[in-house]
């Protein structure tokens, strides 16, 4: 059992993209280390990617700063996602009739914890 409980959040809320999507890239960084976690998503082509980068370096800032964590020793320990509001928007169709458009968002908790050296 670890003895360091200390973990470093940050949270991604109402963020514009579907969570289904954001989950593939979550998958990608899961249980790696801080380094390359930021690696992977720096030159992930998935539109998720640039908002998970820097929610992962505020996570990182948040470890650093206030709880004095080595940033050589972090690795993402846990990272989900949740759905958010669902923005209903309306399409016209033909012959006078609508069909309904759903813009989902989602929120994003990224979590760091440190590796016993």
């Amino acid at each position: 059992m670890e003895s360091n409980k200390l973990e470093a959040r940050a949270h991604l809320r109402h963020c514009r993209i579907s969570p289904r999507k954001v989950s593939v890239v979550l998958d990608l960084i899961r249980n790696q280390p801080l380094e390359k976690a930021i690696s992977i998503l720096r030159y992930s082509p998935r539109g998720a990617s640039e908002p998970l980068l820097k929610l992962v370096n505020s996570a990182a800032a948040n470890a650093e700063n206030n709880f004095q964590m080595d940033n050589d020793l972090l690795y993402v320990s846990e990272c989900f996602v949740t759905p958010g509001p669902t923005l209903k928007r309306i399409r016209p169709r033909a012959r006078g009739s609508a069909d309904r458009v759903l813009k989902r968002t989602c929120h994003v908790t990224v979590v760091l914890k440190e590796r016993m050296a």
